[in-house]
């Protein structure tokens, strides 16, 4: 168990670090776009750049964001439904539901490699006036998703641990 543990602790403290680094990306969204705001209002001069770069720090910082949340369960859920269910019955049900986000993490891997790959052999850029690379965000996107499968694996082994646990404690009060 202590190498399942390993990995489970593993990759959510990567995980919880990344989302620290990409969180900060929020004060450059907030500093470019308030400086788009002084600019184009007050000065009468506005930027090419400042909104492009908003938008393409936005994908980074909620997909590396996105493997941390799942841990802390941050995401859309129905807790309604999921908070009348006893623990062991959650842990059963989250058990059968990551591996259908998994799955999803898998196709969407497979889809965007081809996809980053042909942005980093081409160069790929904006096209906009300020044109700035967009390779690096493109590619982020498998990496990100490869980030989120190894967090709902992690989570996978977390909830049987505890379906487990639960059985535990239920056998030592029957005895």
């Amino acid at each position: 168990m202590s190498i399942v543990n390993g990995y489970c602790n593993a990759i959510t403290e990567i995980n919880r670090w990344l989302a620290i680094l990409a969180s900060l990306l929020v004060f450059v969204m907030v500093a470019a776009i308030s400086y788009e705001v002084v600019a184009r209002y007050f000065f009468d001069a506005p930027t090419v750049w400042a909104l492009e770069l908003s938008t393409l720090l936005l994908g980074p910082y909620f997909m590396l964001a996105g493997p941390y949340i799942l841990h802390t369960a941050g995401h859309v859920n129905v807790d309604i439904l999921h908070s009348k269910l006893s623990p062991r019955m959650a842990a059963i049900v989250d058990t059968c539901i990551y591996p259908v986000i998994g799955l999803i993490c898998c196709v969407l891997i497979y889809q965007s490699i081809p996809v980053a790959l042909n942005s980093i052999d081409s160069g790929e850029t904006s096209f906009s006036s300020w044109n700035p690379a967009i390779w690096p965000v493109k590619t982020l996107i498998p990496v990100a998703f490869s980030l989120l499968l190894l967090q709902t694996i992690a989570e996978t082994l977390l909830s049987i641990r505890r379906i487990g646990q639960r059985a535990e404690v239920e056998g030592e009060v029957r005895t």
